[in-house]
Parts: structure tokens; sequence; C-alpha cells
């Protein structure tokens, strides 16, 4: 009788340790608290090392996940962070908020058994504890880069992943990079648009700081094309120009009542409690309304971040109100796991039809209506269309609009020559990420719409590296 071959056994994921949910509800800590070196290690050995890595292929900037786990797990974090550096500049960062779910981790050889190998939680691990001996070395992996030449210049507008990512390749390659911000601090959406408690600053600050040690100037309060334009850097002796300013400028719904006092866009509430600091209120003095009785509209990252910040800022309810149901809500799973668990409700298949205030022009109520779902359409997902007078009401004093954003029009309207799309975005080049105009190049969400940081990364460094080919062979 024939044996039956054995089946290995595949030990369930290792657990990253969390905040309890009735303890962050209220503070603005790190929820996730990240692997002990013996989390990480256990984690790391899960891995195949199959012969044939598919993980790298679902990773937006190649990150050799396959060699960087097995030397996890041999517990070099040395060799683990130079790995990961030769590809991905911002691993502190990629490990937190990007979705490693629909990327490396979708096409892990684990993930049918539904426990792939969490590749961007060991990369979070190696990136908090892996200790650099120089600038360099924090930047690149490697003890030695080339010594920057003050007459080769790159300018970069915007300092979002996009310009980060570029201006780290090319510094470490010699190249003088200066980064045209127009907020009163870099980071980019990094800071202004992910919250404390899923992406601390002092994670963001250390990757700029990395920068500037490698002589990347950062130049705040500039806004390009008023502030700054094309044109004058190119005057000023600046062989290349990357555009990486992101996609900030709010969306509305045009109901009737939209703009009674309370409703924000998602975009204005964030950049007040995160770049302005109204999470440590009152150490900083900045006018952030609490709210009571919270509504967010949208079903995103982004409307999760809004109502998980106004649980923190003091809200006594909060509810999210979505046109489709909880399982085909863009967010991530986990973050929408953690604001359910943290006391967020679900309002789904409602959609805002108007609000409704009282005489002095303050936010009573919001109307929804009532939808269902269609079948699924060629894009694989159900349309949602309204129930017949079918209508009801929910007291609010505070509405929070996370249904999108659009192109930032600033740069883009008064920089004659820049090709832009039918929705207003940038054309550039998918393989070199070059613009309409000579040596100008673009990336992240001005060029894709809004997108994840990691395709954001990806697209700096691909034009990084078609600059630096031109500028210096």
């Amino acid at each position: 009788m024939q044996k039956k071959a054995k089946t290995k056994k595949i030990r369930p994921r290792t657990p990253m340790s969390m905040l309890d949910p009735g303890k962050r509800a209220r503070e603005f800590s790190e929820v996730a608290l990240g692997y002990s070196l013996e989390e990480a290690v256990s984690e790391a050995r899960r891995c195949l090392q199959c012969k044939k890595p598919t993980c790298i292929k679902g990773c937006p900037v190649d990150v050799d996940c396959k060699s960087f786990i097995r030397m996890v797990a041999e517990k070099d974090l040395h060799g683990a962070f130079a790995r990961i550096k030769e590809t991905n500049s911002l691993p502190a960062i990629c490990g937190r908020v990007c979705p490693q779910e629909n990327q490396c981790e979708k096409t892990c050889k684990l993930r049918p058994t539904g426990q792939p190998v969490a590749i961007g939680r060991l990369e979070r691990f190696v990136a908090d504890n892996f200790y650099a001996h120089t600038s360099c070395e924090e930047e690149t992996g490697s003890m030695e880069c080339i010594p920057v030449d003050e007459n080769i210049k790159v300018a970069a507008i915007g300092s979002g992943p996009s310009s980060l990512t570029l201006a780290g390749y090319l510094a470490a390659q010699g190249v003088k990079v200066s980064v045209f911000e127009a907020l009163h601090a870099p980071g980019g959406v990094l800071v202004y648009g992910i919250p404390e408690f899923r992406l601390p600053k002092s994670v963001v600050q250390r990757e700029i700081d990395s920068l500037k040690n490698l002589q990347v100037d950062f130049l705040c309060n500039y806004v390009g094309g008023m502030t700054v334009s094309l044109e004058e850097l190119f005057e000023q002796g600046y062989r290349a120009v990357f555009i990486g300013v992101g996609a900030g400028l709010p969306r509305f719904m045009n109901l009737p009542g939209e703009n009674l006092i309370g409703i924000y866009s998602a975009n204005e509430y964030l950049t007040r409690v995160n770049l302005m600091h109204g999470y440590k209120f009152p150490e900083f003095d900045t006018p952030v309304p609490p709210g009571d009785n919270v509504v967010v509209i949208g079903g995103g990252n982004v409307a999760m971040d809004s109502a998980r910040t106004a649980l923190r800022l003091g809200a006594r309810r909060v509810r999210v109100v979505y046109r489709r149901t909880k399982g085909e809500m863009p967010a991530r799973r986990e973050e929408l796991e953690h604001a359910l668990e943290e006391g967020v409700e679900l309002e789904i298949l409602a959609s805002p039809i108007s609000f409704q205030g009282d005489e002095q022009g303050f936010l009573q109520k919001v109307v929804l209506q009532k939808m269902e779902l269609q079948e699924a359409d060629e894009s694989g997902r159900r349309k949602p269309v309204p129930v017949p007078e079918a209508f009801y009401e929910l007291d609010t004093d505070l509405a929070i609009m996370a249904v999108g954003t659009g192109a930032n029009m600033v740069l883009t309207q008064t920089t004659p020559g820049l090709e832009l799309n039918e929705r207003g975005y940038i054309r550039a080049d998918p393989v070199t990420g070059e613009t309409s105009m000579n040596m100008v190049f673009a990336g992240g969400d001005i060029v894709t719409g809004a997108a994840t940081v990691v395709e954001a990364m990806g697209a700096g460094r691909r034009s990084a590296r078609e600059i630096l080919k031109r500028i210096k062979g």
C-alpha cells in the first residue's frame, strides 16, 4: 500500500501586539506596537524561501523580500536593512501604511492558506531596529556614498513620498537635491494626512533628517507655480525638475446645506489635527472642533483616519456613512477592524442627499437616502442605487467629507506647456516619468490620482534613475 506524502504544517502568522482598544480610542499613541526580535525571527522562519519568489513581483519598488526575510531569520539586521534599502527608501513608513495585503503579501506562496508571511511587519521591524553608523548607511544601507557635487542640481516640488524617494536616490549618487514644500513642514501627505496613531511624526522626521545629512535641502513655504516656477528653477541652474505635489484638492458632493458650519473636508480636518498638531491641544493652540455626534462620509482609509481621529478628540459617537456594504469598503481590512474595535459605527447602504442646520447656520442633521446594490458590472463592483422614497435623518454637529481628492491646479495651471489628462492630472511617461516638458518629470498622485505611498515611491525612483542617466551618463 502506497504511503501518502506528508504535508508540511504551516504555522499561523506571528501576531503583533496592539494597544488595548478601550485605551487607544482616546489617545494618539501608535496602535501597532511592532515585533520583538524573537517575534520577528519566528515570523521570518515561516517563509518558504521559494526558488521563484512571487512576493517580489507584488512590490511596486521591487524589494527583495525573500533575501531580507532570510537575513531576519538569521538575525542579520544590517544585511536585511541594506537589502531593503537597495530599492526602498522609506521602509519604516512602508511597513506601517502600505497595503501589503494587496501587494507583496497578496503574491506570497502562503496566501492560499490565509496566512501569508507578514512581510510589511518584518520590514517595519528591520527599519525600526537597525542602527546606522553614518547618514549614508541610514539612507542607502551602504557605508559610503558618492560626494555631493554642488554643480549638479535637481529640484523637487512637493515633499511627499515620491519626492523623498527621488531625493534619497539622487543624493546617494552625488547629485545636489533641493526640495520645495508649500507648507511649513516637509513630509507631504505623510505628515498632514496620516494620523499619529498610524504613522508617528518621529518616524517621518527620521527619514527627513537622514536626507538632510546627505545634503538634501528642504525649502518650506514655497508654493510651486506661485512662489517658485519651473522656469525660475532652470534659470537658477537646476538640471531637472521633479513634480511630486500630490492630489490634495478636496472634493465635495455639492449637496444642499454642504456649506453649513461644522462640515469639513477630510483634508482640512486631518491637516489641522496632524500638521498643525491639533492632537496635542492645549500644548498647541490649534482650533479643531471636537464634535459630539460625528458623521464621516466615505469608506476608504481617509474616512477611517477621520473617524478614529474624531474619537480621539472626544466625540461621543462617530458613524461612517457608506453607500455600499461593509465587505465592499475600499479601506484596508486592518484599519476598518481597528476602527470598529475602538467604537466607530457603520451606517451602510446609505448616501447623503442634504444637510440641515439651525438659524445661525450650524449643522444639526444629515439626511440620508437608503441604497441597494445591483448586480456587479464590468469592474466587478455592484452598483448602488437609491431605494425609492426611503429617507432618514441622523443628528450630527460635525460632518467630515472623505469622498476623494483631485489635482491641485496651482502649479499645473501656471505652467504653460505642461500637458494634462482629462481629469487634470499631469501626463507622464510610465517608464521614465518625463512630462511633455523637457527634463521635467512627475510622479505620485499628481499623475495617477490618489494611490498608495509605495506606488508614489516607485514613481520617484523611476524618475530618479532616468534623471541620473541623463545628467551623469
